[in-house]
C-alpha cells in the first residue's frame, strides 16, 4: 500500500490522474496541489458563516454599482501548477462572457478570499496567495478569523488590516470597504 499526506484523498477514490483531469471533473472540496488530489479541510461553522458573509458583501456592492460579474464560493481554477478552489472569488463581467460556462477557470480568479483555519499553516496560505498573483489574480484578501487580520494582497503591496479597522480592495472591485470585525461578528 503506498502512502499518502494526510490530508490527501486515495486517488481510486476518483479518477482523477492529472491537473487536467482535474480540471474536467473538480470533485468539491478538493484542489489538486503537488501532483496529488488534496481535500480541502478546516470548515467548520464560523468559517462556513465568514464565507458567506463576504459572498453577500462582495456581491451586494457589485450590484450596487452596476458592476457586474459573479461572485461564487469554492469554485475551480488553475493556476500555473495546480488546481485551486478559493473560498471566494469575484469574476469580472469580461470574464464570466468569456468563461461563464466553462467547468473550472483556466487562471486565477481577479480577486479571491481564502479563508484561514486553525489548521492551516501560514506558510501554504502565503504560497497559495502568491500562486493565485502570479496566475492572473489581481488581488487577494487572506481572512484570519481567529485574530480578527484581514490581509489584502497584490503584486506590489500587502496591507494588513486589523480589529478596529477597515479593510478596502487594491484593485479589483475598487471602492469595496468593510469594517474587519463585520463579517466576523
Amino acid at each position: 500500500m503506498v502512502a499518502t499526506p494526510m490530508n490527501a484523498l486515495p486517488i481510486q477514490s476518483f479518477p482523477i490522474q492529472s491537473l487536467e483531469d482535474w480540471m474536467q471533473q473538480a470533485p468539491n472540496g478538493t484542489e489538486w496541489v503537488n501532483e496529488e488530489l488534496v481535500e480541502k479541510n478546516g470548515m467548520t461553522l464560523k468559517h462556513s458563516k465568514l464565507q458567506s458573509r463576504i459572498v453577500r458583501l462582495w456581491g451586494s456592492f457589485k450590484d450596487d454599482q452596476g458592476l457586474g460579474g459573479e461572485v461564487y464560493t469554492d469554485v475551480p481554477c488553475r493556476t500555473l501548477k495546480q488546481g485551486r478552489s478559493p473560498d471566494v472569488a469575484y469574476l469580472t463581467p469580461e470574464l464570466v462572457a468569456q468563461y461563464g460556462d466553462a467547468k473550472a477557470l483556466p487562471q486565477s480568479f481577479p480577486l479571491s478570499a481564502e479563508i484561514v483555519s486553525p489548521t492551516d499553516l501560514a506558510e501554504d496560505v502565503i504560497a497559495k496567495a502568491q500562486e493565485y498573483l502570479q496566475s492572473g489574480g489581481e488581488e487577494v484578501w487572506l481572512v484570519f478569523p481567529e485574530s480578527c487580520w484581514v490581509i489584502v494582497g497584490t503584486l506590489e503591496a500587502r496591507l494588513v488590516f486589523i480589529s478596529g479597522e477597515v479593510a478596502r480592495t487594491q484593485k479589483v472591485l475598487l471602492g469595496f470597504e468593510m469594517a474587519v470585525d463585520e463579517p466576523l461578528a
